[in-house]
Order: structure tokens, then C-alpha cells, then sequence
């Protein structure tokens, strides 16, 4: 008998310690923004480091995508659903997509 492993292998999993580190930069910025805005800093300053913030989530999800894409997806169609993980990854690309 087999015991199922207790921390499944994801896309991002050979480059975690990028995303974490990535991920705590733009956590930063925010505290940043935030800080900002208590110094009544001028709005279109906060508005600038709000796109930047922007910009860096949307490289950390398209990290994401290519992951799931290479990885999740292959093993998805090797179990006969590539259809499905298609279905689902396009919905999170319109999800992300979606602003405003």
C-alpha cells in the first residue's frame, strides 16, 4: 500500500522560492502605498507604484499560467482531461483579464 503524497507537485513548484520572494516584494510595495497615503504623498505618486504593483502581479500570474500550462496541464491531458484543465485555465485567463 502506497500513502498518497502530502505535497503534490504544481507548475510552480521547482520555482516557489522565486514566486515567494517575488510575491513578498510586491507585499512590500503595498505597505509602501500605504505609507504613502499616510504621508499624503501626492496622488499621482500613489498612482504610479499602484501600476507598478500591477505589473508585478500580473508577471507573477503569467509565471503561474506558463506553469500550469506546461506541467498541470500535460499530467491533466496524460489522465484523459485535457479538455477540462483547457476550460479551466482559459477561465482563469478571462478572470484575469477582467478589470475595472
Amino acid at each position: 500500500m502506497t500513502t498518497p503524497d502530502p505535497s503534490p507537485t504544481r507548475g510552480y513548484t521547482a520555482s516557489k522560492d522565486q514566486l515567494l520572494a517575488r510575491l513578498r516584494r510586491v507585499e512590500g510595495q503595498v505597505r509602501g502605498i500605504g505609507k504613502m497615503v499616510e504621508d499624503d504623498r501626492y496622488c499621482i505618486d500613489v498612482l504610479t507604484q499602484i501600476s507598478a504593483i500591477q505589473a508585478a502581479l500580473d508577471k507573477v500570474a503569467l509565471g503561474l499560467l506558463d506553469g500550469h500550462a506546461r506541467h498541470c496541464m500535460h499530467e491533466g491531458a496524460a489522465e484523459g482531461r485535457a479538455d477540462e484543465m483547457a476550460t479551466e485555465m482559459m477561465a482563469a485567463v478571462g478572470r484575469l483579464m477582467k478589470r475595472g
